[in-house]
């Protein structure tokens, strides 16, 4: 467990790696003491301070969110991060690669809420209860931690890893396709690169959802109406090269495009 003025300090750090476009040593080999409730903490410390520079929380991603991810953790369920206003990137827009570290790509079949969810007792049928529609996304992930050697504390302390994210225009309800069985195909510059199914994410992407929610109540947080979820990858995430144009398709969900410059 580390002190409040060690959180602090990593804290201050990682915002200065993410401003700075400057990678760090991992921190658990500079502090070995470092737990899971430190790496949250030093995560909330830089969301609420972004918050008050005027950043919005739109909503949240889960992170290890397949039995592969966890086993080389080491870990029994996923992490999450926060997602805000200013992270969100668009298809018709290509994104400078030099404004990341490590940019890679991961395919997501992501959630709007109509309905706040409630926190320590989300059951899965609170989440398709709750869910407005079901949305093609990519995100965009990066490490502030050099060459993306990172364990568990790494991850969650640089807000899982965040960087940004894609919606594709389409919406479909969750009475209209069967969530477990959406398969995703995700091209880069026309070459197929990445092929899964949404049952990659913990079986079933609604219970990386619901996990969520109970997790960010025990930190006083909860899901609320209009937030978008992004429950896990369905593929492997994909290395990002400037000029690369990235196309993902979700069967009978649509597709989003993301390039970069």
């Amino acid at each position: 467990m580390l002190s409040v003025a060690e959180r602090e300090e990593l804290a201050a750090e990682l915002a200065l790696a993410e401003r700075n476009r400057t990678a760090l040593d991992p921190l658990r080999a500079r502090h070995p003491e470092i737990d899971v409730v430190d790496a949250y903490e030093i995560q909330l410390i830089n969301i609420r301070r972004r918050i008050a520079a005027g950043a919005r929380v739109v909503g949240h991603k889960v992170g290890l969110s397949s039995a592969a991810m966890q086993q080389m953790m080491g870990v029994d369920e996923p992490d999450y991060g926060h997602l805000l206003a200013e992270m969100e990137v668009f298809e018709d827009a290509p994104v400078p690669a030099a404004n990341y570290l490590y940019p890679r790509v991961e395919v997501e079949v992501g959630f709007i809420l109509a309905d706040d969810l409630p926190g320590s007792g989300c059951t899965e049928d609170d989440v398709l209860a709750a869910t407005a529609a079901f949305v093609p996304a990519i995100e965009l992930i990066d490490s502030r931690i050099k060459d993306w050697k990172i364990a568990l504390c790494d991850t969650i302390a640089d807000n899982a890893s965040s960087a940004g994210f894609v919606l594709g225009p389409q919406r479909v309800s969750p009475k209209d396709v069967d969530i477990c069985a959406i398969d995703a195909v995700l091209t880069r510059n026309g070459e197929v690169v990445a092929e899964g199914r949404s049952d990659a994410v913990l079986g079933n992407p609604v219970t990386a959802v619901a996990w969520l929610a109970r997790k960010v109540d025990s930190f006083g947080v909860r899901l609320k109406a209009g937030d978008i979820v992004l429950p896990g990858s369905c593929t492997r995430a994909i290395d990002v090269r400037p000029g690369d144009a990235f196309l993902a398709e979700f069967a009978g969900l649509g597709s989003v495009r993301l390039s970069f410059e």
